[in-house]
This record gives structure tokens, sequence and C-alpha cells, in this order.
């Protein structure tokens, strides 16, 4: 049976908030600035999480950086066994050659998604660099990945699953923890 609330809520709307605005001063400072900055949000809530920084970095530089977004379906090394996956559609308006690419994330976990966006982020062009900002850093990674922003570390189990919750798409603003139901072979919980 699937739980109705989460067995905890490790981040509120303002911790959410202060975190978005740390990240913010830790992206200007490793860029010294804002210039040549883009933030490229990975589909769906990063694409969010996006538009917070860029919020946060314009209120604190005076200066927006460049924004896109980054649907990364067709790329997951999963999509063959995905029968309908998804699919939103990229949207980036700008040159990426020789710019500083801040990937924005909700959730780094095994660091598949990160793999499958720097390979369609490829595409696009040749970024000078790519740097990478996510809410909540979960641990348990299976390719050498790390994200050089992190609003909040969170050790967790695979038994369980952080969800990034962001008002525009889920209502209310939370990081929270959700027990992950466990199915054996012959489909009964364990």
């Amino acid at each position: 049976m699937a739980e109705k609330a989460p067995k905890a809520v490790i981040m509120d709307d303002q911790a959410m908030a202060r975190a978005v605005t740390r990240i913010a001063h830790e992206i200007l400072e490793h860029n010294e600035g804002a210039d040549n900055i883009a933030l490229v949000g990975i589909i769906r809530r990063g694409e969010t999480l996006a538009q917070r920084l860029a919020d946060a970095i314009e209120k604190i530089e005076g200066t927006r950086p460049k924004i896109g977004s980054l649907d990364i379906s067709f790329y997951r090394d999963d999509y063959m066994r995905n029968v309908a996956p998804v699919v939103h559609g990229t949207d980036i308006p700008f040159e990426i050659d020789e710019a500083n690419i801040v990937l924005v994330d909700d959730v780094l976990y095994t660091g598949r998604t990160v793999r499958s966006a720097l390979n369609a982020l490829m595409d696009y062009g040749r970024p000078k660099t790519v740097q990478l900002a996510v809410m909540v850093d979960r641990g348990h990674r299976e390719l050498p990945i790390r994200a050089d922003f992190v609003g909040k570390n969170v050790p967790s189990s695979h038994e369980e699953d952080v969800r990034v919750c962001v008002g525009e798409l889920d209502g209310r603003d939370a990081v929270e923890i959700w027990s992950v139901e466990t199915i054996d072979e012959d489909g009964g919980e364990r």
C-alpha cells in the first residue's frame, strides 16, 4: 500500500529559499560574477529551480543570466525500457559555445540523469565549463559525477525516495523522504 504522507520533511519552503540564495552566491563567487554564466535546468523540477536561481542571481548582481531548459528523455540509458517517454522539448535560446553552463537539477542520486544531460547538452555546442547545481545530493552514485553546488546533502537508503517539491508543479515547496515499496519477483510486497 502506498503511503499518504512522507516519512520526513527535511526542508520547508524557507529552507529551500535560503538554499537557492546560497547556491546563487556560490555560483557567482566561483565564476567571478554573472558574466558568461548560463543556467540550464533539467526538465521538470530542475527547470523551475534554474528560474529561481536566475531570479536570485539577478537580485544579487543586477544582471540576469541566460536561462534554458533541457529535455533528456531520449538520452536516458533506460529509454528503450520506457514505452512512451514524456517529451517536453529542449529550449536553449542562446549559444552555449564557450559559456559557463550551470546544469540545474532537483536530486542527484546515481548520476545517470546528469550523464544523460551532459550528452544532450553537447549536441548543442561546446561549453567552456559545465558545473552542476542540485537542491539535494542523496549519495549512492553509480557514475563518477559530483555536484559543484548543493542545497543539502541527504544521506538516504535505497528503500527511500527523496522528493523535491516545487510550488509551480506540486503546490508546495519542500524536500521530503518517502518510503519505497519493495516488490518481490512474485509481485508481493516485501
